[in-house]
């Protein structure tokens, strides 16, 4: 068993947030993923940490809701990135969805 029991890690650097997938294991020996999320404060000069917890009992309905979800995004990103929308109709659709989910 690694460090804080994690049995495998890997990451992913994009723009100014970095992704870490971390296999984990449990006292028990039971095996699950955290996900976590890692972003810089520029005003705090810190780190904004978010982390998701997926348990290996659930791992199997789990992608296929994110699979649904990634499916979801692909359907309807090609709707939007038709010709002559600019980046900022973009980001006001953005902050449309976020607003839409905040309600929900």
């Amino acid at each position: 068993m690694g460090q804080r029991g994690e049995v495998y890690s890997t990451k992913l650097i994009k723009n100014d947030r970095t992704y870490f997938f971390n296999v984990k294991e449990n006292v028990y020996g039971d095996l699950y993923l955290n996900i976590v999320e890692s972003k810089g404060d520029l005003e705090s000069n810190r780190y904004i940490r978010q982390s998701v917890l997926v348990y290996q009992e659930d791992m199997g309905e789990f992608v296929r809701e994110f699979q649904k979800s990634l499916d979801f995004i692909k359907k309807n990103s090609s709707k939007k990135n038709g010709a002559g929308e600019g980046a900022g109709d973009k980001d006001n659709d953005r902050n449309k969805n976020r607003e839409r989910f905040d309600e929900e």
